[in-house]
């Protein structure tokens, strides 16, 4: 039997009939949105007539007479006050849509139990803490209500805590800083490990607050900061510790963000900074980072005692006085700071005597950026030559009042050979990478405000200057513009800060005479020592006609020659102004004898007698390298 075919509109139609559904539904919907007043107040309507008639049937029937005279009246006195009529259908309208309202019970959150489980495990974790048998009425006890001790409480999207708000009885000993250190452990590991939390205790009123913070941002590029002269951006940190934000641009956007904020110079109270961390904490980042914000207004002495190359994009830039990462040249551009600060010192005490100003040699900022010193104090005690720490002492005692400053970048496993005199004088002070709590405090001097994690980004920290509150600190993405591991764009925001080159490949300087001295020069190639002695040797210099106070410096000079082509020898990375400023010394020895700022000439020098010096700064012969 042959089947019927299905009629055309059920065939064909099917997808005008779910489209024809599927209109009428959003209609009706629609107009119930729009019609929902209506419904409830009729709503309301019915379930009024419902009760009137259910209180009628309950009303027994010698009463019902009395009821309908007394509605009876009602109604007669509202139609005779004015107004009446229209204040009875307003009532009975307002009656009837409070009566039509919808009643459902909410359907109960699934996500609320976990967070009532979570907060009740953390209020039954603090009841040791918080509790003694001798409280008459506990606010902690085991069994007891959470929500007393937890007036407020925010949970994320995931149901992790990020804010608590903590009561506790008045006899917890909240001044004391083990007491709070195991409260904060406590909490910290109650409310999820892998978070930073921020704890503020409010003494006065009893109460704790607990915060999660959020990371800092870990994006944004070295650029140019706006900042007055004198102050250097260490980094970011969060809004909350610091009222001032600078203009930054993070990705395509522009983002206001809050800085921390160190200020160098004669006014500043933290004149120079230690920064502490583990390998690969980002230190060097850090040195980098102040380094191109320092070219801006002065120049730089880059000492590497890492030896990986950190800092080769600095070498022959403008402003930058030399790059050394061997103990020769270490040793000579230390030994030329410490004789560069003291004769600024002298200069700036001289126009001080005479009423002038300081001259301008002397306010063009000069930093000192050493990195892990500790490396070239092994080598300089195996080799019998002086420490380079011992060098630094002069810069760190008197070099704010002459704008020297100096910043020294160590391990903690190093921390140890730190000197005396490093360790006070550099009272601003950071700590990058990974740390317990107890090695922030013993860098800063004082505990973190928050809870140290044991897996951070490079440059991640904390900052502290002076005797100031301790900062969260994440330094800018500094790199190293030749180390193609990195992202091109933050390699090429630190290729666009460089100053331009101005020494050539081949170590060529120009003098101030404008003829250009290279290490190829024959004036430059010092012959070695023969066997006479260098007394005879001064006595053959230019210019030299009687032993005495020439032969004296000449024999100097000899000296300082030989040393200069030692440096040239062994190493090979000497900055080639110091080279030059030997060079001319042995030419022109009498120039040693011209120099007040350099030499001590309190006591007159007898024949045959060499004066008693101080050591003889690169710049004594020649003009300050630009």
């Amino acid at each position: 039997m042959a089947r019927r075919p299905l009629p055309r509109i059920l065939s064909t139609g099917s997808a005008q009939l779910a489209r024809s559904r599927e209109l009428a539904r959003s209609a009706a919907d629609g107009a119930t949105d729009i019609l929902h007043p209506l419904i409830t107040i009729a709503r309301g309507l019915r379930r009024l007539a419902s009760a009137g008639r259910r209180r009628w049937a309950q009303t027994p029937k010698d009463r019902r007479g009395p009821l309908l005279f007394m509605v009876a009246a009602v109604i007669l006195v509202l139609a005779l006050v004015p107004y009446g009529p229209l204040l009875a259908a307003v009532s009975l309208t307002a009656a009837a849509a409070w009566h039509g309202r919808d009643r459902t019970p909410p359907a109960a959150d699934d996500s609320e139990e976990p967070r009532i489980q979570r907060l009740t495990a953390l209020y039954e974790a603090l009841v040791p803490y918080f509790s003694v048998a001798e409280d008459p009425v506990p606010l902690y006890a085991h069994g007891g209500d959470w929500q007393k001790a937890f007036p407020g409480h925010e949970f994320d999207d995931s149901g992790r805590l990020t804010h608590l708000l903590i009561r506790y009885p008045a006899y917890f000993t909240d001044g004391e800083p083990e007491a709070r250190a195991r409260i904060e452990h406590l909490l910290t590991a109650k409310s999820g490990r892998g978070r930073e939390y921020l704890f503020t205790w409010d003494e006065e009123g009893n109460e704790l607050a607990v915060t999660a913070l959020d990371p800092l941002p870990t994006g944004i590029a070295a650029q140019r900061f706006v900042t007055a002269p004198g102050e250097t951006v260490l980094g970011f940190t969060d809004p909350s510790e610091v009222q001032r934000t600078l203009p930054l641009g993070y990705g395509e956007e522009q983002r206001d963000v809050p800085p921390v904020v160190w200020r160098t110079g004669l006014r500043s109270t933290e004149p120079h900074l230690l920064a502490m961390g583990q390998p690969g904490s980002g230190t060097s980042t850090l040195l980098r980072s102040l380094a191109l914000q320092a070219l801006q207004h002065g120049d730089v002495v880059v000492v590497d005692g890492g030896g990986t190359g950190e800092y080769a994009c600095l070498t022959g830039r403008d402003g930058v006085l030399a790059v050394e990462c061997g103990l020769t040249g270490v040793l000579a551009s230390l030994e030329w700071a410490a004789t560069e600060t003291e004769r600024r010192l002298i200069a700036v005490n001289r126009a001080r005597q005479a009423g002038h100003p300081p001259p301008d040699d002397t306010r063009r900022p000069l930093w000192l950026l050493v990195d892990r010193p500790a490396a070239f104090t092994h080598l300089a005690a195996a080799g019998g030559r002086k420490d380079p720490q011992a060098l630094l002492q002069v810069p760190l005692r008197h070099g704010r009042a002459v704008n020297v400053t100096v910043v020294v970048a160590e391990q903690f496993d190093s921390a140890e050979v730190l000197g005396d005199a490093l360790r006070q004088h550099t009272r601003a002070r950071v700590v990058l990478g990974p740390a317990t709590a107890e090695q922030v405090k013993a860098v800063l001097g004082a505990p973190p405000h928050t809870t140290p994690l044991a897996l951070v980004p490079p440059g991640r920290g904390y900052a502290r200057l002076g005797t100031g509150t301790v900062h969260r600190l994440q330094v800018p993405a500094t790199p190293d513009p030749y180390d193609d591991t990195v992202n091109e764009t933050l390699r090429k925001a630190v290729r666009d800060l460089l100053p331009p080159n101005t020494t050539p490949a081949d170590g060529e300087t120009v003098p101030e005479d404008g003829e250009p001295v290279t290490a190829d020069d024959p004036v430059a190639e010092v012959p070695p020592l023969d066997e006479r002695t260098i007394d005879e040797q001064a006595v053959d210099q230019p210019g030299v006609d009687q032993p005495g106070v020439e032969a004296a410096a000449a024999k100097e000079a000899v000296v300082e020659a030989a040393a200069a082509k030692e440096a040239v020898v062994d190493e090979p990375v000497l900055n080639a102004a110091v080279v030059n400023d030997l060079v001319v010394m042995r030419k022109e020895p009498a120039l040693l004898e011209k120099e007040p700022a350099v030499l001590d000439k309190s006591a007159p020098a007898t024949a045959g007698t060499a004066p008693e010096q101080k050591p003889v700064a690169p710049q004594a012969a020649v003009a300050e390298p630009s």
